[in-house]
């Protein structure tokens, strides 16, 4: 009687049950769009701009062009995954790691995703308070000019988790946003690459670095990015098509997407850190380019997405913790606490902050998919309280990212502490279930 009460109460946890056919509308073009669309953002130039003058421009190109492609499959690989079991990330951690120990994965990712929107607001603010000193005067560049834009861009994301996110991803992304996007990325890489060329682009392509970063920890930097969504991408995967089309719409649309925005996005970065004058601001620099002004509103409007990506994902991670709320309600609560905390937090201290998140999903996501990804699954959730294994690679591939970091760092942490955990991880999977992965867990829920 137990276990049938167990059973109920997570047959009734969406963020723990797959998805119904009925609901799994998504095919290539929607992958591709919702991925290149949360692709874009101004925190992705920002990092772009860290990498020079640190590294040489050629090193730059290699770390972007790799890093991207490298962490776009990676992300790919999880959404293929999320296709085929209908189950969201918080599922996909249950499943590997058993369910009393994927809580502690689950809370860490909404830890990440509550700092992730505050972040997200916080630049949405500054950009528009730029451009409204720009265009009304210096009155909104005030305290309270920053507080009447964190609320009025709060407000926005709250009526936007007031609906549906199947609705959000298909109508406005896919139809509206992202045309618009993608004509004011064009606009400002012109721009700027005219810009580049009067100043000489033989000189900007061999321009060396200054000796602060190594290429292997720009390459850590640059794969941080995709690597941060990770947590999230099953539970927008989930609802692509079931069929052997969807599964490769899945895969083909997140990879082509996210990699040509995250490219794209980067190499943006590199190049207005390049021709913008000393203590110049990106923000500034974007709106002091010809057309800058629509195309800063624009890039921001599109950042209100990867906020709302990150809060929705945050609310079925927490209503897999706590299912007696919905996900709408969590992701209303969870967007109430990160306008607080943008209120409040200094919040510009970025490239630590996506370095740590680096070292605690990248062998998180090695482990998941050496056990879901190879054709077998692990037993399912429901029966195992923690897969010991699992859990020990996990923190072993942590420890191992840091020590990587602090000892050898011209090798870098990221590639070699994923293909490690993947591996161990691969080669210590059950024998005693079938093919399958984790839409095992699926039918033993049923």
């Amino acid at each position: 009687m137990a276990n049938d009460n167990n059973n109920d109460a997570i047959v009734s946890n969406e963020a723990l049950t797959p998805l119904p056919a009925s609901q799994r509308v998504f095919g290539w073009h929607d992958h591709a769009s919702l991925w290149f669309s949360l692709g874009v953002g101004l925190l992705v130039m920002q990092i772009g701009a860290y990498l020079v003058p640190a590294v040489g421009t050629r090193d730059a190109v290699i770390a972007i062009v790799l890093g991207s492609c490298v962490g776009a499959g990676l992300l790919a690989w999880t959404a293929r995954l999320g296709c085929e079991s209908g189950l969201a990330s918080a599922g996909l951690m249950h499943a590997t790691y058993g369910s009393a120990f994927a809580r502690l994965p689950v809370l860490l990712n909404i830890v990440q995703l509550v700092g992730w929107t505050t972040f997200e607001l916080v630049i949405m603010r500054e950009g528009t308070q730029a451009i409204g000193q720009s265009v009304v005067g210096p009155s909104l560049g005030t305290a309270w000019g920053g507080v009447l834009t964190t609320l009025l861009w709060g407000a926005v994301l709250l009526a936007l988790l007031a609906g549906s996110m199947v609705r959000l991803a298909r109508r406005f992304v896919s139809r509206f946003g992202l045309p618009l996007v993608v004509l004011s990325l064009i606009r400002l890489t012109w721009q700027f690459a005219t810009r580049l060329q009067a100043k000489g682009l033989d000189t900007f392509w061999a321009r060396p670095g200054d000796g602060t970063m190594g290429m292997f920890t720009a390459l850590d930097l640059v794969i941080a990015m995709p690597v941060s969504w990770l947590p999230l991408v099953a539970d927008y995967a989930r609802h692509g098509k079931r069929n052997a089309g969807g599964l490769g719409s899945a895969f083909s649309g997140t990879w082509i997407g996210y990699a040509l925005a995250n490219i794209w996005c980067y190499a943006l970065g590199v190049m207005v850190v390049s021709v913008a004058e000393p203590g110049v601001s990106l923000v500034t620099a974007l709106l002091l380019a010809q057309g800058g002004l629509v195309a800063l509103g624009l890039i921001l409007i599109d950042e209100l997405d990867n906020a709302y990506g990150d809060v929705y994902s945050g609310s079925v991670s927490t209503h897999s913790l706590l299912p007696r709320w919905s996900v709408k309600r969590w992701g209303l609560l969870l967007a109430a606490l990160c306008i607080a905390l943008a209120l409040v937090l200094p919040m510009h201290t970025l490239e630590p902050f996506l370095l740590l998140l680096s070292s605690v999903f990248v062998p998180l996501y090695g482990v998941i998919i050496g056990r879901l990804g190879s054709g077998q699954s692990v037993s399912p959730a429901g029966t195992r309280q923690i897969d010991f294994g699992a859990a020990l690679i996990w923190i072993a591939g942590i420890a191992a990212y840091h020590a990587l970091a602090k000892w050898a760092p011209q090798f870098g942490s990221a590639l070699p502490t994923l293909a490690a955990t993947f591996v161990l991880a691969w080669l210590s999977r059950p024998k005693l279930t079938t093919a399958g992965g984790a839409s095992e867990l699926a039918q033993s829920r049923g």
